[in-house]
């Protein structure tokens, strides 16, 4: 004990009462508000960074989630169209795949359904929804060579 009240009686002698309570060894006098600042008092704070990881975190965690939702709207849009105009192009002979699961080929496109066959043998034919297309399998007698043109 009593080498600490020496020791704050000898930096008091040095630099005065400023010294001690801007280390912060001495409380702040009664009536002052924070301890002074300045070189004694600015070397035991710590700095603030505002580099990359201090104050901007939000905002860069913030423009990383705004970029992943606009990506993720432009590869919908992307495959919306796609499908859109895959749905538009069907035509008669083409084999197509429904959603629910059914192989059959296009017998009659009309403005909104499709007529499918979708048995050979007994002639079976079911109307669909142009939108229940999920994939054309084969684009139909357009898409077979000929057998004059491999003759050649």
């Amino acid at each position: 004990m009593f080498d600490i009240d020496l020791y704050v009686f000898t930096l008091a002698q040095e630099g005065g009462p400023e010294a001690i309570s801007g280390e912060g060894l001495l409380p702040p006098p009664p009536g002052e508000g924070a301890p002074l600042t300045g070189a004694a008092g600015s070397q035991g704070a710590p700095a603030r960074d505002s580099s990359l990881l201090g104050g901007n975190l939000i905002f860069v965690l913030g423009l990383v989630f705004v970029v992943m939702i606009a990506f993720s709207f432009l590869g919908q849009r992307r495959d919306r169209k796609k499908r859109q105009s895959m749905i538009s192009a069907v035509k008669k002979h083409d084999v197509v795949q429904t959603v629910g699961g059914v192989i059959g080929s296009i017998v009659e496109v009309k403005a909104d359904t499709v007529v499918l066959k979708v048995d050979e043998s007994s002639n079976t034919r079911i109307t669909f929804a142009r939108s229940s297309i999920q994939q054309v399998l084969d684009d139909g007698p357009a898409s077979k060579p000929s057998l004059e043109a491999s003759a050649d």
